[in-house]
């Protein structure tokens, strides 16, 4: 019998929802809390009972990523892989794992200090939108409209002066419809899809508040999604586009834990059932 561990640091619907899964499936199930497990250089795999695979499912994009690199110290099979989970946790290095893979994206402009992301704004013009490298849930994510909107968002960057706050990164606004498309994949396929429409801004994060509703996978998008699943190292990821008015579908985001349960109460596909055995398959190849 297999056994799966699901590593969460704050106990979500999806995680619930991941270990009734996989109950039901009969396997073997451990639910593992990462802010009070302890490694160390000396740890040993059989020192813990991680069964055949961890899911890592942490909100906390560091705490999950460090964790994922001391699983593969062990040499624990774990869902996302640490290289997947820091090519989509940094937002600067997911656009360029995208754009050399030749996934369509959003153009996007990087700056190493205030000067210089003044200087490029002031050769691409406004409007562009300013985002943090590091953050979900469409935090931090303003559009630059003019002059002061941009002198206002540098001055607080300067005074929080946090380990990222040096990176300036500037995206063109698409033109689209008020709602960007959320799309699960699961290795190579997509398996559920829905569009996330705008609440009034131009955000549209579920978690801000925007009305999400079934949206059917077309081939363009099953096509795009798994490229870019690939370009960032595949598992389970949540592939966010946009339907650009000029270029057509544009990937603006791959993300790592991706979040389901609105998705799973509207999809054709048992979502947690999808991500419960493509991870216990993993290990069998």
């Amino acid at each position: 019998m297999s056994k799966i561990c699901i590593v969460f640091d704050r106990l979500r619907s999806e995680e619930k929802m991941l270990e009734k899964q996989a109950i039901e499936l009969g396997h073997n199930t451990t639910m593992l809390d990462a802010k009070i497990t302890q490694f160390n250089t000396d740890s040993q795999k059989n020192d813990y009972d991680f069964g055949n695979v961890v899911l890592e499912r942490c909100i906390s994009y560091f705490r999950g990523l460090h964790f994922t690199a001391c699983l593969e110290f062990l040499d624990v099979p774990v869902i996302n892989k640490f290289v997947v989970a820091s090519n989509c946790g940094n937002k600067l290095i997911m656009s360029l794992c995208l754009k050399k893979n030749n996934v369509p994206t959003p153009k996007t402009y990087f700056s190493f200090s205030a000067d210089a992301a003044k200087e490029n704004l002031e050769k691409v013009g406004f409007p562009l939108v300013l985002k943090p490298v590091i953050g979900s849930w469409g935090r931090g994510v303003i559009q630059l409209k003019d002059n002061d909107t941009a002198e206002a968002m540098f001055e607080l960057r300067e005074l929080t002066n946090g380990p990222h706050d040096r990176i300036f990164y500037l995206q063109e606004l698409v033109k689209r419809p008020p709602r960007d498309i959320r799309v699960i994949t699961v290795g190579d396929q997509a398996i559920a899809a829905m569009y996330r429409k705008s609440s009034g801004g131009f955000k549209t994060n579920i978690a801000l508040g925007a009305e999400p509703e079934l949206c059917d996978i077309t081939k363009e998008i099953e096509d795009v999604c798994v490229k870019a699943s690939q370009a960032v190292g595949g598992g389970i990821l949540g592939v966010d586009l946009m339907e650009d008015e000029k270029n057509g579908l544009v990937v603006h985001e791959v993300n790592n834990t991706v979040e389901f349960k609105g998705l799973a109460k509207v999809a054709k596909k048992n979502i947690p059932k999808e991500m419960v055995e493509f991870a216990l398959n993993s290990t069998r190849k």
